[in-house]
């Protein structure tokens, strides 16, 4: 199998660090894979050519997208084109439905092979997309474990080959910091840490950030840290910082931040599981658009918007979605979660129980090997 060449689509910030390891495990398997990329700096460290970065192509919620049609059917065209271009073996599509479905439907018509890696949420809407996917995917990868049974009704074998996060968290224990280290290398006074994670737009950072200040602001026994997103300049955070000042910005350092926190105030998505597996207790938070939250509350069939949740189908931990997703309702769920408060130990438990959930290790090795034997 020499000299083939592969076809990458992330789209979005989680598909950039689950695309870089499966890149990683890719090359280390097969060296001399040609591979051209959509992703972020992640998957740039890795190798391979990268064709667009993420930073262009990320829009949230219904209304974003309708403002940024003529932006997406840009992008889709010259995804068509320049994978024509490129002539690969196969495409390697992660997670970024709505973009990736399109040209998974379009590459089957080619007579490209298409392995999907990270499933798009058809348990939760839009269930008749299913048909599509068994049409125009060759294999998909799932990473939550009960997918495989929901695609299993469908009568589509899908592969469940565990959660990559699992790998990214262990290989991040294995060089983690010491508190002490952690503190001098980024200058912090001695209190306790309250981690906020805004999210990685700037039209979610600037609506849930204030928020969260204000809320962390309140227990002054804490210091807070904003994780910044890395394309996301520090003079954009500047501008919601509280004139007080004592708030710090650290890039880069999201799971040292997590492992030295008491506490988080978290954004819904992937962030919601790290925060997890790093055993950290958290409030989840969301706040959209309004005409986009109305249209998706009328549509998603879903219990819980966050991983933790959905995972352990129950909740483990608060979630604070649109008008609940205030100052009040933040200070009243962050009293809980910290020490003393009366819901810390009980969330610590079920993080337990979600690893055993999650089951073994050695995902992006897995798969990895797979998408090659079938090549």
């Amino acid at each position: 199998m020499v000299g083939k060449r592969l076809y990458i689509i992330a789209g979005e910030a989680s598909g950039d660090l689950h695309g870089s390891n499966l890149m990683e495990e890719l090359l280390g398997q097969q060296a001399d894979l040609d591979i051209r990329f959509w992703g972020g700096d992640r998957m740039r460290e890795i190798g391979g050519e990268p064709a667009k970065h993420i930073r262009d192509l990320s829009f949230m919620g219904f209304w974003e997208v309708i403002t940024n049609i003529r932006t997406i059917a840009a992008n889709l065209k010259f995804c068509r084109k320049d994978i024509l271009a490129f002539k690969p073996d196969a495409l390697i599509l992660i997670d970024y439905p709505g973009f990736n479905l399109r040209i998974a439907e379009w590459a089957k018509k080619q007579g490209i092979k298409v392995y999907f890696y990270v499933s798009p949420q058809v348990w939760a809407w839009k269930e008749n997309r299913v048909k599509k996917i068994k049409a125009s995917v060759d294999e998909m990868y799932v990473i939550l474990p009960f997918e495989k049974e929901f695609y299993k009704k469908h009568d589509f074998e899908v592969s469940y080959l565990g959660h990559p996060l699992l790998d990214e968290i262990e290989k991040f224990k294995e060089r983690a910091l010491t508190k002490e280290e952690f503190y001098k290398a980024n200058e912090l006074d001695e209190r306790p840490i309250i981690a906020l994670l805004p999210g990685s737009r700037k039209q979610e950072i600037s609506v849930k950030l204030p928020l969260m200040l204000k809320a962390g602001l309140q227990f002054s026994d804490y210091q807070l840290i904003i994780a910044g997103a890395p394309s996301i300049d520090e003079s954009f955070y500047a501008g919601l910082l509280p004139k007080i000042g004592g708030v710090s910005i650290l890039y880069g350092k999201t799971y040292d931040l997590l492992n030295q926190s008491t506490a988080g105030l978290i954004t819904s998505g992937t962030a919601t599981l790290e925060t997890a597996l790093l055993g950290v207790p958290q409030v989840v938070c969301y706040k959209g658009n309004p005409i986009s939250y109305r249209i998706a509350k009328s549509l998603i069939k879903i219990k819980f918007i966050s991983l933790v949740n959905l995972i352990m189908d129950e909740e483990v931990v608060r979630e604070l979605i649109q008008k609940e997703c205030n100052v009040a309702e933040m200070k009243k769920e962050l009293k809980e979660i910290l020490p003393n408060g009366n819901k810390r130990k009980a969330i610590s438990l079920k993080y337990t129980k979600l690893i055993e959930v999650l089951g073994a290790g050695g995902a992006s090795k897995k798969i990895a090997a797979s998408i090659l034997e079938k090549l």
